[in-house]
């Protein structure tokens, strides 16, 4: 019988899809299901949701228990064959609201902020060492435990774990899936009989290198439809979800795997205070993110009540989420293939760092996750990663050694940060930042800022 452990389990939805898709799968039906949260409403919630499709979905075969707060947390790793990383450190409020709202003050906008950015900064500096604790007690209770990361940001931490724990982490997202079909339907094209593709670079930020219908190249086509699509549309004030992906694929050659919302603040073209036309012209929707939470937490009022007290509800069918087939994959010895984000040992994509955190593909088997070698990305691809990977190695350094310049340095870095705002201007951004995140950034409680030219 596997183990798993769900880290963030008050994530009600989540856990169901997760752990419902497990009970969907004939290896994992009878697993012991350890649910884990800081937040005992949302913890009981989530069991009494989990309880029922048990009983509903899975004629009751799996054991559901429910761990509360930091003293209960190694009894929900003891003995894990699997653990599922689905927290959010702050949550919107205040942690998010931060993020958005002090950098605002120093005349920089953002739509996400959780994955680059200043805002995935401070998200990667408040959340790596409650991960880092985790690993800690793993270490000690189920040394051999897969780790699935779902949180973001997700290059940093899971380079994070991987670099400076024991715990084998693979990073999961939702963007390659979704990639190809939603490419096809913004273009209205049919999916060819013979569809093959190929994706590679870094989460968010990779690159759909080929797209063929059996010997026939597509890429032709959809370059020219994306084209005359956002060349319409810039010709009559008209905007489309798409429209920062096509841009790019217009300069770059390529299309990129994450929505424009996400581009558009990984890259330093689209948002200037200098240029606050290019925001309209390519409708970039900023301060998306706090508009989602404030949606999703409005939701999940609404719902909670009918969720939770719902005797009949099921799960009928397994997601799109990778999570359980990669355990049923290790749990019978069928290989499952899908994108993960694995440290780029060995350089499986050659034109990228080692220490880079990259999204291949992987294969799981009994033997766990074993990324596969992708080879280069054509060069200007590289580079925009580059951009990318740059911020992030820094980012983790800062998380590490809770040193001022390291935050200074990783900002600075980051492309919009970098082209918006001086380096005194990101300096007294980190440090306004770090007094508003207060408690939740102790790694540089009662650490003054440092100056001189190399910040010590």
């Amino acid at each position: 019988m596997a183990k798993i452990a769900f880290l963030g389990a008050g994530s009600t939805i989540f856990a169901k899809n997760i752990l419902g898709d497990c009970m969907h799968a004939p290896a994992l039906r009878d697993a012991h299901m350890a649910l884990y949260d800081i937040d005992g409403q949302r913890l009981e919630d989530s069991q009494l949701v989990l309880g029922a499709i048990n009983r509903n979905t899975n004629d009751g075969r799996a054991t559901i228990t429910a761990h509360l707060g930091p003293e209960q947390r190694r009894e929900a790793l003891a003995g894990a064959d699997y653990v599922v990383n689905a927290i959010q450190v702050g949550g919107y409020q205040p942690s998010t609201e931060i993020d958005f709202e002090v950098p605002k003050k120093h005349g920089l906008r953002q739509t996400i902020g959780d994955t680059l950015g200043i805002g995935g900064l401070f998200r990667a500096l408040r959340t790596f060492p409650v991960m880092l604790a985790f690993a800690r007690d793993m270490e000690e209770v189920c040394p051999d435990a897969q780790f699935l990361n779902y949180v973001n940001p997700m290059a940093i931490l899971t380079a994070g774990m991987n670099r400076h724990t024991g715990i084998d982490t693979v990073g999961l997202c939702h963007s390659v899936q979704s990639c190809v079909p939603g490419l096809l339907r913004a273009l209205e094209m049919e999916p060819p009989s013979k569809l093959a593709w190929r994706i590679g670079g870094i989460n968010h930020m990779a690159w759909l290198t080929e797209i063929r219908d059996g010997d026939t190249d597509l890429y032709p086509e959809i370059r020219r439809r994306a084209v005359e699509k956002n060349d319409r549309c810039l010709e009559n004030g008209e905007t489309h979800g798409d429209m920062v992906r096509f841009e790019i694929l217009r300069h770059f050659g390529y299309y990129v795997t994450e929505s424009s919302e996400h581009n558009a603040e990984y890259t330093p073209y689209w948002i200037k205070a200098q240029q606050p036309e290019l925001i309209e012209r390519f409708g970039i929707p900023l301060d998306e993110y706090p508009r989602r939470c404030v949606k999703q937490i409005a939701d999940w009022n609404e719902q909670r009540d009918a969720v939770v007290a719902d005797p009949t509800i099921t799960h009928d069918e397994r997601s799109h989420e990778y999570g359980s087939y990669i355990m049923e994959a290790m749990e019978t010895n069928e290989p499952f293939t899908f994108h993960g984000n694995v440290t780029n040992r060995g350089g499986l994509i050659e034109n990228l760092p080692n220490n880079a955190c990259v999204e291949v593909p992987c294969v799981a088997d009994r033997n766990g996750v074993t990324p596969c070698r992708f080879g280069s990305l054509p060069e200007q691809l590289a580079g925009l990663n580059r951009t990318n990977v740059n911020m992030q190695l820094m980012a983790l350094e800062a998380a590490m050694s809770g040193r001022r310049d390291h935050v200074y340095q990783a900002a600075a870095l980051d492309p919009l940060t970098g082209s918006e705002l001086s380096l005194d201007r990101i300096r007294a951004l980190c440090d306004d930042l770090i007094e508003a995140h207060g408690d939740d950034l102790p790694q540089f409680a009662g650490k003054p800022a440092l100056v001189g030219a190399a910040g010590v």
